[in-house]
């Protein structure tokens, strides 16, 4: 039986916004006059605030504004004509003029962490600066170029490579960035690709780098002898001012809640965001002054309306008898029955983000994450004698990004990992939050509890970049490797009798080589891999050296999970399927259920293996599937709205 689900029908309810506004990026200043960008248009205000005025109104984004010398032209960056180009627009408004030319490239986005293409930084003699990526074969890559505001063609600057960029006041030094990584979203970063300011001297053919810290150093600006650029050396990123004379760093701002961003030089003041307001500093006296601003628009975009998410799902769970679901989309929780019966929006609280629902196999729990307390906190929806669900709030000021909700078989605890690099639970009875481990390399992605709730398996990550499988035993609190440390191995899950262990591990080395380079890549190493837990465990494909000549001890299904650690590692046994990629593994009476993809063929199948038969079936080719808490049905995703029940099949379906 197959059951498609019907589209899914939210109400959103929009705040109505402040007077002050606030979310205003890219400033920029000349005089009393400040251009800001406000919900992708641009607006001006007096450099003391009050109500701004809107200069563009396209659908596009316009952003990075900059002004001319004179101060009766702004330069900024636009989409009128769908690429993202260079545009100029009188300083009193008017027409916006198009002034560069280029390709449509295929990551150009602001929310990109490569940014958007031909960001202008500023001007030089009549001319704007811009960095573009028209010639790059990288992303990351770009090339600063000179243009006339006519729209005459560009020139690049001798630069192979570069980011933000300031000149001199007689053009013949400049102060500019390497690297251009200001919209990754990493903070803290102090890698390779950290950013320093770098004078480089046209006449002298040389450079010199000013800040020569681990910390990033960005958006150089030179007025008269000093330049200034912004750090984050003292973790949080403020202004600091380096003197090209005495040489002398100087920290001139000190935030400390939130960062300064996107600042811009005037002729007496940079200016800056900072928590979402703009501020200015004064170059001669060094005083720091917010900008109160107001914008009274009809903001008919944040009006109320009913929107549909049949191409909004995030995430989808199937109830333990198969017959409900819960649904996520657009940050809102929605209950789903299979067959027949109304869709409910559960808290219908457009105003709060509530994520990765899932039940509890028992049926009596359902567990979600919400940032609700203003935190990502975890909360269980428990199921009262009369049919209503209480809303319990079961971790408190975590303060840390939460995933991968995972019910013990027995509903009474909660297994998920963090941000900060954790893998934690929570038992319902005694009311006790639990870290099972904890790494240094990167979140944990794929764990499962054993059968009788008493151990958790799970892959952890390391610095070699060899993930590691390891098991946990909740009564003695102690972590051991069941994995071979010098191979990867992920997606670890056990057998529903409680006597295997089944992960992923690349063990499969069998190169491609290349027709021109003759180098060889390794595209497909990854095999399902098998455990017996005990040294007396007869495998299903009866390899008599596993045994150790004692009689099999039957494991019935419930029966204590019991291992036996010595020689683990090497008690490994490879299933006989293809090499390729393969995740998701869940065991259900005698077959192995798993995702699978080649590095040739990249669509995800969805297939499982029949030990009974020894041998793999192909069932379809789907993203994702959830099998229901009992084992007889399953949830099926064949794209981002089409979510499907059906029995648990054992053939191929349609």
């Amino acid at each position: 039986m197959k059951i498609a689900i019907s589209t899914l029908i939210l109400f959103i309810f929009c705040n109505t916004f402040a007077q002050e506004a606030r979310l205003l990026r890219f400033p920029t200043i000349h005089g009393e006059q400040v251009v800001f960008s406000y919900a992708g248009d641009l607006y001006k205000v007096n450099r003391l605030g009050g109500l701004a005025r809107k200069l563009t109104s396209d659908v596009g984004y316009e952003m990075f504004p900059r002004f001319s010398p004179d101060g009766k032209t702004i330069a900024f960056t636009g989409q009128f004509d769908g690429n993202t180009e260079v545009y100029t627009i009188s300083s009193l408004g008017g027409e916006p003029q198009r002034v560069s030319f280029t390709a449509t490239l295929s990551r150009d986005r602001v929310d990109d962490r490569m940014g958007p293409n031909n960001i202008v930084l500023g001007w030089k003699a009549g001319n704007i600066l811009f960095r573009s990526r028209m010639k790059s074969f990288n992303s990351f890559k770009g090339q600063i170029y000179e243009v006339s505001p006519k729209g005459e063609l560009p020139i690049q600057l001798p630069f192979s490579e570069a980011g933000w960029m300031s000149y001199s006041a007689n053009n013949t030094k400049v102060a500019y960035n390497r690297v251009f990584r200001e919209f990754r979203t990493w903070k803290y970063y102090r890698g390779g690709m950290a950013d320093d300011v770098f004078i480089y001297d046209f006449k002298k053919d040389s450079s010199l780098n000013i800040t020569n810290n681990p910390a990033q150093d960005i958006f150089p600006m030179w007025h008269e002898d000093v330049v200034y650029f912004l750090s984050d050396r003292e973790r949080t990123m403020n202004l600091y001012s380096y003197n090209t004379t005495t040489q002398v760093t100087k920290k001139e701002t000190n935030f400390t809640e939130f960062d300064i961003k996107f600042p811009s030089l005037g002729d007496d003041y940079i200016i800056f965001e900072n928590g979402g307001y703009l501020y200015t500093y004064d170059l001669h006296s060094g005083e720091q002054t917010k900008i109160n601003i107001e914008i009274k628009n009809d903001v008919s975009w944040g009006r109320n309306k009913y929107v549909n998410v049949k191409n909004l799902i995030t995430h989808s769970n199937i109830s333990s008898e198969g017959n409900r679901l819960m649904v996520t989309a657009r940050g809102d929780l929605f209950d789903v029955p299979v067959k027949e019966g109304a869709t409910k929006n559960m808290f219908h609280t457009s105003g709060v983000h509530e994520r990765e629902a899932s039940y509890s196999k028992d049926g009596k729990n359902i567990a979600f994450i919400s940032d609700e307390t203003g935190e990502d906190e975890l909360f269980v929806l428990k199921l009262r004698d009369d049919g209503h669900w209480d809303k319990v709030e079961i971790t408190d000021k975590t303060k840390s990004y939460k995933y991968g909700l995972k019910w013990s078989p027995d509903s009474k605890k909660l297994l998920w990992s963090d941000r900060n690099l954790r893998l934690m639970y929570f038992d319902l009875e005694t009311g006790e939050t639990v870290e099972v481990k904890s790494c240094n390399a990167d979140m944990y992605h794929s764990y499962n509890w054993s059968p009788d709730s008493k151990w958790i398996v799970y892959s952890e990550p390391t610095w070699q970049s060899v993930h590691k499988v390891y098991v946990y035993n909740l009564k003695e609190k102690k972590n051991r490797l069941v994995s071979n440390e010098w191979f990867e191995a992920t997606s670890p899950t056990w057998s529903n009798d409680g006597k295997y262990l089944f992960y992923v591990s690349n063990r499969t080395f069998n190169p491609i080589y290349s027709h021109t380079e003759w180098n060889h890549a390794y595209l497909d190493m990854g095999k399902i891999y098998m455990v017996p837990l005990l040294t007396n465990t007869k495998t299903p494909f009866d390899v008599t050296n596993y045994l150790d000549g004692q009689k099999k001890e039957e494991v019935k299904e419930g029966n204590e999970v019991k291992i036996d650690f010595e020689g683990i590692e090497s008690r490994v046994l490879e299933l006989p399927v293809p090499v390729g990629s393969y995740w998701n593994l869940e065991s259900v009476e005698g077959k192995l259920y798993y995702m699978t993809s080649s590095g040739v063929k990249r669509q995800s199948t969805w297939k499982f293996f029949d030990f009974s038969k020894k041998k793999e079936t192909v069932l379809g080719q789907v993203n994702s599937y959830v099998i229901s808490g009992n084992g007889e049905k399953v949830l099926v995703r064949k794209s981002s709205n089409k979510l499907f029940v059906l029995d648990l099949p054992s053939s191929a379906i349609t």
